[in-house]
């Protein structure tokens, strides 16, 4: 997870990628997601995060979680 530690990410859900100069944003769950890998959450513990602060099922809360993931792997963001 260091990749996701060099990230200066704000409050409300702008990206800074310091090693390539590129920012982008994310919305509300994009960045929960993140905050719960930076703190060590493994995908059942996110999924299920996700299911009780967004009122969603586990799949819908799987789905985005393993879409995100991509995203955040595809920019190099993570490992």
């Amino acid at each position: 997870m260091s990749k996701l530690n060099s990230l200066a990410i704000s409050d409300n859900g702008f990206i800074f990628k310091p090693s390539t100069g590129e920012s982008f944003t994310t919305n509300e769950i994009g960045l929960f997601i993140i905050n719960l890998l930076k703190d060590g959450k493994a995908g059942d513990e996110i999924i299920n995060a996700i299911t009780e602060d967004f009122e969603v099922d586990n799949v819908t809360a799987g789905r985005d979680l393993y879409e995100y993931l991509d995203f955040l792997k595809r920019e190099n963001m993570m490992d």
